[in-house]
């Protein structure tokens, strides 16, 4: 696009000492249809604010002059996020000295700041849009991306905080947020500005241009960095100290700069001295003359080759760096002072300052997280627990909340001294509600049997994060379909008093976003990673990560003193221990009770996601049952030497190996009858109150053809698989009483019958 005199001229304007500009068409056609254009740039409030903000301030003051809206964020969430340098509390304060020193470095360079606005990140960042924003955008994003996209401004380690990871996304998202037309900053962001570039219109979202300026190494000639004390200038400090750092910086000859190859890589900036010429010096007197031992300069590369061929001393260049930093500095300061609260401001925000630094460094030598812990253990001590159905459960115990499994049921709960323990089940709508989920819901009615509460909790946002295996639009009506259906089975189940609770009720408040940021920050990528990746896959999302940490956010929400768990969530409830612990929640560490798994039609655990391979205890018919218990699936034994059919080998006669239907008959059938017959059993619940083993169970029938034998009667399992090691139970036979033992089942709930009363 063809642009006239002044709108070049504003151009150049806006884009003269940056050191690259991604998106020029889209600036270029903005500025030539005359649109109000609008750029953001954040700072994490983290460290002092040092000279090296002249850089991007003198820039700032460009783009005004430009006409140009410019809003400047103060990313205290970032600043959070950034391997959890600074506490909120302590942010909240730093907030108001960098909007001090900001207005005051404006004001020291004459720059109108009537189009400057400031915002702080964590006045939209923890909204409800904003967060489902983040969340989406997790949901894309690898980890991999995410890792590469801060690599250059977030601290690296070898297993980098979660918090870390969430930084570029966050960045990116402002840009949406902000409702800006562009992104200004470091070079250093580059990679984060192809993140926004790259994922942002995946959410149709439009792409911004983004504005780079060169980065100011420190006196050492490294990053100067705000909380790095020796390479950099503080915007408070004296004259003397500035003189003093700038004395002691290093100042090398290099001959090799006045080569052709030395303008294009920049060299100088190993010098901190010629540095400070070329990025800030230079552009903030570029309508100014340079005037060193009286010769006039008017370009960096003038200074530069005079100073290589010992025309300027080392001694003349520093004497005029001191004067033009101490200049700007005591207008700076000057501007600060007159406000009468900022004396007070500079305390608060920064208290202890060298002890804090100490501990920062501390943190970013790569401490583990649990060295910061008094115990590093994640969980107490574990006990079997055995049903009165024949089901033997895990329990996890908690010394702060219920230290043994006997005050599930040695409690009376007609005491006027009794207290109903808190039990919380949660499951995600993944997929279908299956046997596996039925299992459960029998574990919760015994549980429920002895008093206690009982609050089934329903995730739909986990379901989106584990590889959007419910996608986002879907979130909502998957979830109260699935609460529909829990409904009505708990009412076959006679455990109307049961609470059902869907997460999307509280998950997207700011107190439990800002719960979440702060978890993140104690756990590590490696902590968060699934259990399984597949080789063949694409890298997990970030979501996945998040799961363990949504999980331990829902117990802490829901005040559980006991979560049921299935074995596949072991490593997520040890994780969940050690968050609670490192952030100094151990007296709400709750009991875990683990029921084993059940096996699906393919040998492994029943998944809710596997539809081949899993019942559908609401949905399919006698047919599709009949078909996936005999269907044939390919699986293997303990060694990869014996694949075999499950269909054709696993149900042969005399074979209990390995066996899904009697596996199905031992975990799920024979203790619901038996847990049905005593629920039956005239004087079972008094024996149950006084904590007795109710033993009482029901004889049941197998069909079969006159010529098979006859109809076979069995009174528990154990005479039930004897049966068939002797083959006097053919598979079929065996196959058939299967289904339509759970045919009959799933009748039951499904026409609201009762069906353990």
């Amino acid at each position: 696009m063809e642009l006239n005199d002044a709108q070049q001229k504003r151009k150049e304007l806006i884009v003269r000492n940056l050191q690259e500009v991604i998106g020029d068409e889209k600036l270029t056609k903005q500025i030539g249809a005359g649109k109000n254009i609008h750029v953001y740039w954040g700072t994490a409030t983290t460290g002092r604010p040092h000279v090296g903000y002249l850089v991007p301030i003198q820039k700032i003051a460009d783009f005004l002059r430009a006409d140009i809206r410019v809003t400047i964020l103060f990313a205290d969430l970032h600043a959070f996020l950034d391997n959890m340098k600074s506490s909120i509390e302590l942010l909240q304060n730093r907030v108001l000295y960098y909007e001090c020193v900001i207005k005051a470095l404006l004001n020291a360079l004459n720059v109108p700041i009537d189009k400057l606005h400031f915002v702080r990140g964590r006045s939209y960042q923890l909204t409800e849009t904003y967060t489902k924003d983040l969340l989406r955008f997790c949901g894309l994003v690898s980890l991999r991306d995410a890792t590469r996209a801060g690599a250059e401004v977030v601290k690296q380690v070898d297993d980098p905080l979660l918090s870390g990871i969430l930084y570029p996304l966050l960045q990116a998202l402002d840009e949406q947020h902000l409702k800006v037309d562009g992104q200004f900053g470091g070079v250093d962001q580059r990679k984060i500005f192809i993140l926004a570039e790259e994922q942002l219109p995946k959410m149709k979202f439009a792409k911004r241009f983004h504005l780079m300026n060169p980065m100011v190494p420190g006196l050492t000639g490294s990053k100067m960095s705000s909380s790095e004390e020796n390479t950099k200038i503080d915007l408070l400090d004296s004259p003397e100290s500035v003189s003093a750092k700038i004395d002691s910086a290093a100042c090398p000859k290099m001959p090799s700069a006045l080569s052709a190859d030395a303008k294009e890589t920049g060299v100088g900036d190993e010098n901190g001295v010629l540095s400070f010429f070329k990025h800030v010096v230079v552009p903030i007197q570029s309508e100014a003359q340079i005037v060193i031992n009286g010769t006039i300069f008017d370009s960096f590369d003038a200074i530069r080759n005079a100073f290589v061929r010992g025309d300027l001393s080392e001694s003349a260049l520093k004497e005029y760096l001191k004067n033009f930093l101490n200049t700007i500095l005591s207008s700076v300061q000057r501007n600060c002072r007159d406000d009468s609260h900022f004396e007070e401001i500079v305390a608060k925000a920064y208290p202890f300052s060298k002890i804090i630094a100490q501990l920062e460094q501390y943190k970013d030598e790569g401490t583990s997280m649990d060295d910061l812990c008094l115990d590093s253990s994640a969980l107490d001590g574990v006990n079997c627990v055995s049903t009165h159905f024949g089901q033997t459960l895990e329990f996890v115990a908690s010394s702060a909340r219920v230290a043994s499994p006997d005050f599930l049921f040695s409690s009376n709960n007609s005491s006027a001294d009794f207290r109903p323990l808190r039990i919380l089940w949660r499951l995600s709508p993944k997929g279908r509600l299956t046997l596996g989920h039925l299992s459960a819901l029998f574990t919760l009615k015994w549980l429920s049997t002895f008093g206690h509460h009982i609050t089934i909790l329903l995730s739909d946002l986990d379901a989106f994060l584990d590889h959007a295996k419910c996608p986002w639009t879907e979130m909502k009506s998957r979830a109260q379909q699935y609460e529909k259906w829990l409904r009505e089975i708990l009412r076959s189940l006679n455990m109307e008093n049961v609470e059902t609770k869907l997460s999307s009720e509280y998950e997207f408040d700011s107190d439990f976003s800002m719960a979440m940021y702060q978890m993140a920050g104690v756990v590590t990528r490696a902590e968060t990673a699934p259990s399984v990746i597949s080789t063949d896959s694409p890298p997990p999302p970030i979501g996945c990560h998040l799961c363990p940490i949504y999980f331990a956010l829902d117990v802490r929400q829901n005040a559980a003193d006991i979560v049921l768990i299935g074995s596949n969530q072991r490593k997520t409830a040890e994780l969940t221990a050690k968050i609670f612990k490192r952030l100094s929640l151990s007296t709400t560490i709750p009991a875990f009770l683990i029921s084993p798994p059940l096996v699906g039609m393919d040998g492994q655990r029943m998944s809710a996601t596997r539809s081949d391979f899993h019942l559908d205890i609401m949905q399919d018919g006698a047919k599709k049952v009949r078909q996936k218990v005999n269907k044939p699936v390919k699986t293997q034994l303990n060694t990869p030497k014996f694949p075999f059919w499950i269909g054709k080998s696993f149900c042969e006669p005399g074979n209990v190996c390995d066996n899904v239907a009697l596996k199905l008959c031992a975990d799920f059938l024979f203790p619901f009858f038996r847990q049905k017959a005593s629920a039956d059993t005239k004087g079972a619940e008094n024996a149950r109150e006084k904590g007795q083993t109710v033993e009482e169970t029901a004889a049941v029938t197998i069909e079969r053809k006159p010529e098979n034998g006859g109809d076979l009667s069995v009174s528990d399992f154990a005479q039930l698989e004897s049966h068939f090691a002797a083959q006097q139970l053919h598979p079929a036979d065996l196959k058939a009483f299967v289904c339509d033992q759970l045919m009959s089942i799933f009748d039951t709930l499904r026409n609201g019958r009762v069906l353990i009363p």
